[in-house]
């Protein structure tokens, strides 16, 4: 089953999303902090990163540049998680290489489909 990386400083989302992509087979790996997310994004190479943008240490925005900006973890889609739900962010994560994004509070079945949509595009050989 594909392997999920969870970047969120918030324990109850983060325990609430982690226990439900379990439930629907997935593995999920997380880290609470940007600096975190990176660490383990290099160490453990996931399917898949949810990322909240507002997060200690370094925020999801930086987070991501640095993860799209090495060869590494480049290949690896990006869904951006925010309470900022106007449009301009939403550009703002595409600009820092968000492939996807999503609001909070979170709607599972949207996430969901937003997951297994990218994990399909990554399967087949797509880029975004």
């Amino acid at each position: 089953m594909p392997k999920i990386l969870l970047i969120e400083d918030n324990e109850m989302n983060r325990d609430m999303l982690s226990r439900r992509l379990e439930r629907k087979g997935y593995t999920v790996i997380v880290a609470v902090d940007g600096g975190e997310g990176l660490a383990k994004a290099r160490a453990e190479t996931p399917d898949l990163i949810l990322m909240d943008m507002s997060l200690p240490v370094l925020d999801g925005w930086e987070a991501t540049r640095q993860l799209k900006a090495a060869a590494a973890t480049r290949r690896i889609p990006v869904i951006a998680l925010t309470a900022h739900a106007m449009a301009s962010d939403e550009q703002k994560a595409k600009e820092a290489g968000c492939d996807d994004f999503d609001t909070k509070p979170i709607e599972f079945p949207r996430l969901l489909g937003k997951i297994e949509a990218l994990l399909q595009r990554v399967a087949s050989g797509e880029r975004g």
